[in-house]
C-alpha cells in the first residue's frame, strides 16, 4: 500500500482545509518546495498535490508552485485541481506529472476522460469526492445526486489507472478514515482505490492495510501528518507490511 503525503496549494502556500472549506485554511508551510523536500526526507515515495484555487476557478492557478515542486523534487507527483480539459491534462503530463487526477471532468465529460486514459496509459486517475456517497464537483462546491460507486464502475476497462476517493465530511477532521465506504468501492472495482479524508492516526493505516488485497492500494495523509499525530516512519512501515 502506498502512502501519499498531501501538498494542498492555496495562494502559493501549503495549507490544510477542513471539509474542503477554503475559509478554514491553515497554513503549514509557505514554501511548497521545502515541504516536498521534507516529505522526501521522511521516506515517502510519491506526492499528492492539489491546486485548491484551481479546483474552484476551473483552471490551474498555482501552476508556478506546482512547476517548482516538479523541478525540485525527484518524487512522482499526482496532481489534481482545476484540470478540466484535454489541454490542461496533457500540459501537466508533458510537464512531468506522473498522474493527473480528473474529478469534475469525470462527471461532466467522461468520454474525454476515457480518451485521455487510453492515450496516456497509467497517467489518468479519476477523483471521486463524495458526501454521504454522492459525488461533489468544482472544488466540492456543487453537490450532485450521482452515486460515487456507480460513477467509478462506469470507468471499468477504460484505462483509468486509479480511483482516488475522498470522504468530504471527514476531510481534515482526523476523526478516522471511512474504511467501510473505501472497501465497498474497492470491492466493486478492478481499478485500484486510493483513499483520502479523516485519517487521524496509525490505526487508520492498519485498518486500510488489512484490505490491500481487496483493492485498497493507497492512502493520502494530510493534517495528521502535519500535526505530528502520525509518525511518517511508523506509517510507512505499516504500509509496507
Amino acid at each position: 500500500m502506498i502512502l501519499y503525503p498531501a501538498i494542498d496549494l492555496k495562494d502559493g502556500k501549503c495549507v490544510r482545509l477542513r471539509r474542503g472549506e477554503m475559509n478554514r485554511a491553515t497554513v503549514f508551510n509557505p514554501d511548497p518546495v521545502d515541504q516536498a523536500r521534507q516529505f522526501a526526507e521522511m521516506g515517502f515515495a510519491s506526492l499528492h498535490v492539489i491546486d485548491l484555487n484551481g479546483a474552484f476557478a476551473g483552471r490551474s492557478v498555482n501552476a508556478v508552485s506546482v512547476k517548482a515542486i516538479l523541478d525540485a523534487s525527484k518524487l512522482p507527483v499526482q496532481l489534481g485541481g482545476g484540470i478540466r480539459n484535454r489541454q490542461g491534462a496533457e500540459h501537466w503530463i508533458e510537464a512531468g506529472v506522473a498522474r493527473v487526477i480528473l474529478g469534475t471532468m469525470a462527471v461532466k465529460n467522461p468520454g474525454l476522460v476515457k480518451e485521455l486514459a487510453k492515450a496516456h496509459p497509467g497517467k489518468i486517475a479519476v477523483g471521486l469526492d463524495a458526501r454521504a456517497g454522492r459525488v461533489a464537483v468544482e472544488g466540492w462546491a456543487n453537490q450532485t445526486e450521482i452515486d460515487a460507486v456507480e460513477l467509478a464502475k462506469s470507468y471499468e476497462d477504460s484505462g483509468v489507472c486509479a480511483v482516488i476517493y475522498t470522504d468530504i465530511l471527514r476531510d481534515g477532521l482526523m476523526e478516522g478514515v471511512n474504511v467501510e465506504a473505501t472497501v465497498a468501492l474497492a470491492r466493486a472495482l478492478s481499478i485500484p482505490v486510493i483513499t483520502s479524508g479523516g485519517i487521524g492516526g496509525i490505526e487508520d493505516i492498519h485498518a486500510l492495510k488489512a484490505y490491500e488485497g481487496e483493492g485498497v492500494a493507497g492512502a493520502i495523509l494530510g493534517r495528521a501528518l502535519y500535526d505530528g499525530r502520525i509518525d511518517a516512519k511508523a506509517a510507512l512501515a505499516v504500509a509496507k507490511g
